[in-house]
């Protein structure tokens, strides 16, 4: 818990489970322009019992661009948290 910033209380996630993380992105708009914004993305920490984002299992180890108004479920768990962010500054599109 003293590393968490968010507490998982089901038996089956892990101590560290999984990590959510705001990253600064550049991408080519459709003129050839940089444009840079930041996004939200979710890394599962190859726990045993998987990180879940709208029903699809995240592979371990990898960044996974996570969008307003997903669901994420961890572990067994049947809570799911459905994230909220604001939109963003001069990035659209993109994908997953």
């Amino acid at each position: 818990k003293l590393v968490a910033d968010v507490a998982i209380e089901h038996p089956s996630c892990s101590k560290q489970h999984a990590v959510l993380q705001f990253r600064h992105v550049v991408r080519k708009d459709e003129w050839g322009e940089q444009v840079g914004g930041v996004r939200l993305y979710v890394l599962d920490l190859d726990s045993a019992n998987g990180t879940w984002l709208n029903g699809e299992r995240v592979e371990g180890r990898r960044y996974v661009e996570v969008r307003s108004k997903d669901v994420l479920r961890f572990g067994e768990s049947g809570r799911e948290y459905v994230v909220l962010v604001p939109p963003k500054e001069g990035m659209e599109g993109g994908g997953k």
